[in-house]
């Protein structure tokens, strides 16, 4: 009996239209220069995984525990890179199924929490995220989350508040981490903190999660009773989630992700996920990760030496937020006026925020991508001063068309996407 064989094809082929949308797409990536914090461009060995045959199977459960046959290779996939997230946390538990980074932290809620039960997370305006109690999210409308912010005057995270907090309110559970905050966490503080109220401490390390693989921001991992993160920002894997856990909660947590709120793992992301690890863990890439620190810090001083401000006047880590309280226009025009002039961002909400989250008085930016590309601090001198060209008219369209062909010509010296 003959077996059909599929024919090996290329999407130009079968789909030109999307082809073509795609294709125009990675030149836009290419021409133009990405400085959105949640972004990165994963390696062609993640992205082979991605595009494999592993899309096909369906593998409900975890390693050696499946309600599906066929199963024996996928498991060591998964189970690789269980031990490789392990390792490179130095974690006791890891379940790398998650979906994404808003699904791992609601498997944690779900699994530590009970409806209603208070929490103690950081301020969406002030770096923050949704998940972490906004009332749009799931998160804010099944848990009473009370939110702690910055100190007022120097915009870094104040400890005493959140200990006050605390106190007055007995959480459950207590979330740090951010997604827009600029600074280095205190993990320790904050187990202290959880400790004096006997809450669960959970660190949401979505942004930071490369930086600390790398060693270039301290790890969250030996005070936190789990950390979650999502894989596709600065740890440069596939789009997806990890969640980590001291070894007690592994049980709660994943049977929380499955059967709890997923059904069969994406074993596609999950090999993907292993690659990623592997190759956080060798040396090039805690030298790239202390290069996106460094541009950021440079692309920091740059601009307010243009004369923007920024939030708690610098950063330590990978991104920084542009504050805009003091001008007549808001984020919303700022990042548009520098998308035309070829510089990627996202708005984003400050402290002591006065407009609407659609409009926003702040422009985030982060160095991940960028640096991805070959980007030193040199690069990020010549963008913050573009970037304060721009800043000083944003409705001045000569202006921006001529630091279009500026913008074009830096991005021309980085590799391509």
């Amino acid at each position: 009996m003959s077996v059909v064989m599929r024919k090996p094809t290329d999407l130009q082929s079968v789909d030109p239209e999307v082809a073509e949308l795609i294709a125009r797409d990675r030149d836009r990536h290419s021409r133009t220069l990405n400085f959105i914090a949640s972004e990165n461009y994963a390696s062609q060995a993640v992205l082979d995984c991605l595009a494999s045959h592993l899309n096909v199977k369906y593998a409900e459960g975890y390693p050696r525990a499946r309600y599906y046959q066929g199963v024996g290779l996928v498991d060591d996939i998964e189970q690789l890179a269980i031990d490789r997230a392990k390792q490179l946390f130095g974690a006791e538990h890891a379940n790398v199924q998650a979906y994404s980074g808003s699904p791992a932290n609601m498997a944690v809620y779900f699994a530590l929490l009970k409806p209603g039960d208070t929490v103690l997370g950081m301020d969406l305006s002030q770096g923050g995220h949704l998940t972490h109690g906004s009332p749009v999210s799931f998160s804010g409308q099944f848990y009473n989350f009370v939110h702690y912010g910055v100190d007022p005057h120097s915009e870094w995270l104040d400890y005493d508040a959140l200990a006050d907090l605390a106190q007055q309110h007995r959480p459950r559970l207590i979330v740090a981490g951010a997604s827009a905050y600029s600074r280095i966490i205190d993990w320790r503080r904050v187990r202290e903190i959880a400790d004096s109220v006997d809450a669960r401490f959970m660190a949401d390390i979505a942004h930071i999660a490369g930086l600390i693989a790398a060693g270039v921001h301290p790890s969250p991992v030996p005070f936190a009773d789990v950390v979650t993160t999502t894989t596709h920002k600065s740890l440069r894997g596939p789009r997806g989630a990890m969640i980590l856990c001291k070894q007690a909660l592994a049980r709660d947590i994943d049977r929380t992700v499955f059967p709890g709120i997923q059904g069969g793992p994406h074993l596609a992301s999950v090999a993907a996920k292993a690659v990623c690890f592997h190759e956080a863990m060798q040396p090039e890439f805690r030298t790239y990760q202390q290069q996106v620190v460094d541009n950021a810090s440079a692309l920091a001083e740059g601009l307010m030496r243009g004369g923007l401000q920024i939030v708690s006047g610098g950063t330590d880590n990978h991104l920084l937020v542009v504050k805009l309280l003091d001008r007549g226009y808001s984020g919303r025009t700022l990042a548009r006026a520098l998308e035309s002039a070829g510089i990627i961002t996202s708005m984003s909400t400050v402290p002591g925020e006065t407009r609407k989250p659609a409009v926003t008085s702040g422009v985030r930016f982060g160095t991940p991508a960028i640096t991805t590309r070959g980007a030193n601090t040199s690069h990020m001198q010549r963008v913050a001063q573009i970037v304060s060209t721009v800043a000083e008219d944003p409705a001045d369209e000569l202006a921006v068309s001529r630091l279009r062909a500026e913008v074009e010509a830096i991005a021309g010296e980085l590799s391509a996407v």
